[in-house]
């Protein structure tokens, strides 16, 4: 079956920005759970959130458990569009897999999705990272989108605000931030120096 132009209706599925951020038109949005992947920080960004230089982290769906995200519908004549406007974002470096997969609505309806799953095979997996080393590679990390604690910050807001919240999200964001605190000086000192110099 074409990605490009699936039967039925059109669903995308969304489980890190694209739950709070989807930038397409959609014509019903749904919480929904994806079973056999879960949520995890396991794709080195060098574009969005980080650099060839500086690696940040960036969601992928990993293997192995369950994931709630959000469910997009999209109307079949926006399709075409919708599809190469989310190539164009999330394959800046075709990190990803192009897939469908079964997704549970909310309201108990099953569907299939359009989702990007994490290519192990890619140069940027990271593959599973312990937590204070994802603390390291976030913190201080920025890219083309912007500080990479910020991309975790919101994922774990909107996790809560979807009544969902991440335990293990929360506990690396407080790492990150408390690296990030302990790093400000040192940073001060930089940019003062940079300045002289300039």
């Amino acid at each position: 079956m074409s990605l490009a132009a699936p039967l039925g209706p059109r669903w995308v599925f969304g489980y890190g920005s694209l739950m709070w951020r989807p930038g397409f038109a959609f014509e019903e949005r749904r919480p929904a759970r994806v079973y056999g992947r879960r949520r995890a920080f396991c794709i080195y960004s060098v574009h969005h959130r980080g650099t060839p230089e500086r690696k940040g982290l960036v969601l992928g769906l990993a293997p192995g458990g369950a994931v709630k995200g959000m469910a997009y519908r999209v109307a079949e004549e926006r399709w075409a569009e919708t599809f190469a406007y989310l190539q164009d974002r999330e394959q800046p470096t075709e990190t990803y897999q192009e897939a469908r997969v079964s997704a549970r609505l909310d309201d108990g309806r099953r569907v299939e999705a359009l989702a990007f799953l994490s290519d192990q095979g890619h140069p940027q997996w990271a593959g599973v990272l312990d937590l204070d080393v994802q603390a390291r590679l976030i913190a201080g990390a920025q890219g083309l989108s912007g500080p990479n604690v910020e991309y975790l910050r919101d994922l774990v807001s909107h996790l809560e605000a979807m009544g969902s919240p991440d335990r293990v999200m929360e506990r690396l964001l407080r790492s990150v931030e408390a690296l990030e605190a302990a790093d400000a000086p040192e940073r001060g000192k930089r940019g003062a120096a940079a300045r002289a110099a300039g």
